[in-house]
């Protein structure tokens, strides 16, 4: 059996945000259980240096629409950035969800072989689809949704390691 780019994205990246989707749940009941203001929560960090839980979602959901999009060599859609809730950090996910299962998979075909062009500070790169999927789109995203169920454990909401890997 042989793995297409399709394979090792559009599962990947949909397993994984509904996974996240579930933590984020069991995050905004924890805040309503302990009278928490979800704020605390939105905004938390790990370290004063990194980029606050909110902004985590917005990357892993950037790392997958990219990854996905970029991979299968059509325009990655523009998110603005301004969720400042949960419901609203939910419906990123199910908005990046919709548009990752959407991308046709033969638009995946020969896609190993294909150079595409990521914006990167401080000038665009090119790499190999199957090298950024890899080592770039996947590695990020995995960051961020980890850093995400880091900073929630961190501040006392009930998650482990079953709770990130997701239902499988």
């Amino acid at each position: 059996m042989s793995l297409s780019l399709y394979d090792l994205s559009v599962p990947v990246f949909t397993h994984s945000l509904k996974a996240l989707a579930e933590i984020l749940k069991k995050a905004e009941a924890h805040a309503d259980a302990k009278k928490i203001e979800h704020s605390v929560f939105l905004t938390a960090r790990l370290a004063p240096d990194m980029f606050a839980l909110t902004r985590q979602v917005q990357l892993a959901t950037d790392f997958a629409k990219g990854g996905s999009a970029r991979s299968a060599g059509v325009e990655v859609p523009s998110y603005e950035d301004k969720e400042v809730t949960f419901a609203e950090l939910h419906a990123r996910i199910e908005k990046t969800i919709a548009f990752i299962n959407a991308i046709p998979k033969d638009k995946f075909v020969g896609a190993e072989d294909r150079d595409i062009v990521v914006p990167m500070r401080p000038e665009p790169k090119t790499f190999n689809a199957l090298t950024y999927l890899r080592h770039g789109a996947l590695a990020n995203f995995f960051f961020h949704t980890t850093t995400t169920y880091d900073i929630l454990r961190h501040n006392g909401v009930d998650v482990g390691k079953r709770d990130f890997l997701g239902v499988y």
